[in-house]
This record gives structure tokens, C-alpha cells and sequence, in this order.
């Protein structure tokens, strides 16, 4: 009801939306290239949204061509028609995916000393935050079956090149090759996940 008479009087909609998406098995770990590669590209742009949405073009992409390593996925999201309220809850999602286990790269550690052979992950959580104006069907729903998934990455590849953004960020887990994101881990730090 808000929502139509929001629209009859003009406000802008902006939707705050995030994504989480769960790969597994033994050949999920050259994920992990793109998204430290989109990851570096973004903190060199310094926030570009145009640099960034291309970023997330290539991670969408990317994720289409890993579909059978999908395990679990989970999505939430609000509607707001006041920028400032919208910006706030993008910092509040920014904040808690920052704080899940093991997703903050570093990109300028020096691993030289590390050993030759590290642990290749079977684990691999990719978490989105996006925001944007106006309505998008694809993505205002439950993305927990493969087929809405999909739909949700081919929208979020429309959105940028319909300029469409306000904000995105990308956080994952493991967020750098040699870590380790273990099933009980999983459970513990990611319990809104559904099974796919």
C-alpha cells in the first residue's frame, strides 16, 4: 500500500538488497581469483561505480559458469524512499558481512615465506550488497532455487548497464587462497543459508 502511493506522488524507490550464494567442491577455488582481482580493481577505482559494476558484471558472470557448484543460497533486502535511510542500511549490511568469518582480504601481505602447497578450499561464500533505484522483480523475491538465481544475476548484469547502482559491495569467505572455510563454519557464521 505505501509503496503504490509513493509511486502515484513521484518518490523515488530504492531497494537495498543482498545476496548470499554458497559454492562447494574441489574446483571452487579459482573463484577466488575474480573476486580478489574485482576486489583490488575497486579499491584502486577508489568507489568508481562504473568500475565497480563491471566488477560485479564479471563476478555474475563468473558465478553462471560455476552453477553446479551451487550449494546453498540465501537473499534479504528492503525498500526505502529516502536515500539517507537507504544508505544507512547499505552501511549496516556492509558492516555484518565484514564481520563474517574470514572476509577481509589483504592484498598487500607478503606471503614469500609461505609453503609451496597450501590447502585449496572446498568452501566458498560470495556475499553481494547491492543498491539501486527503482524496482526489479528478479531480485525482490526468493532466490533460493536455482532458477530464480539465475534471473537474479542476469538483473544484477542489467543494472549496471542501466546505470542503475547507487552502491555494491562484494565481500567473500575465504578471502584469500590458502585459508579454509570449514562446514561447521559454515553453520556458524552463515545460518541463514538454504539449501539449493
Amino acid at each position: 500500500m505505501r509503496d503504490t502511493f509513493n509511486k502515484m506522488i513521484g518518490r523515488t524507490r530504492y531497494v537495498v538488497f543482498r545476496l548470499f550464494l554458497h559454492l562447494g567442491g574441489g574446483e571452487v577455488a579459482p573463484i577466488l581469483g575474480v573476486l580478489n582481482s574485482a576486489g583490488r580493481d575497486a579499491i584502486d577505482a577508489d568507489g568508481d561505480l562504473e568500475v565497480l559494476g563491471e566488477g560485479l558484471v564479471e563476478i555474475s558472470q563468473t558465478l553462471l559458469q560455476y552453477d553446479e557448484y551451487w550449494l546453498s543460497a540465501a537473499n534479504e533486502g528492503d525498500v526505502f524512499f529516502n536515500e539517507g535511510e537507504a544508505g544507512d542500511y547499505v552501511n549496516e549490511l556492509f558492516t555484518d558481512s565484514a564481520q563474517r568469518y574470514l572476509s577481509e582480504p589483504s592484498y598487500n601481505s607478503d606471503r614469500s615465506n609461505e609453503p609451496l602447497s597450501i590447502p585449496v578450499t572446498r568452501n566458498v561464500i560470495v556475499m553481494i550488497t547491492v543498491a539501486y533505484e527503482g524496482e526489479v522483480p528478479e531480485l525482490e523475491t526468493d532466490l533460493s532455487n536455482v532458477q530464480a538465481l539465475k534471473e537474479g544475476f542476469k538483473a544484477l548484469i542489467n543494472l549496471h548497464y542501466k546505470h542503475r547502482f547507487k552502491a555494491i559491495q562484494v565481500h567473500f569467505s575465504p578471502a584469500q587462497l590458502g585459508d579454509e572455510l570449514t562446514s561447521d563454519q559454515l553453520l556458524q557464521y552463515y545460518p541463514e543459508l538454504i539449501p539449493l
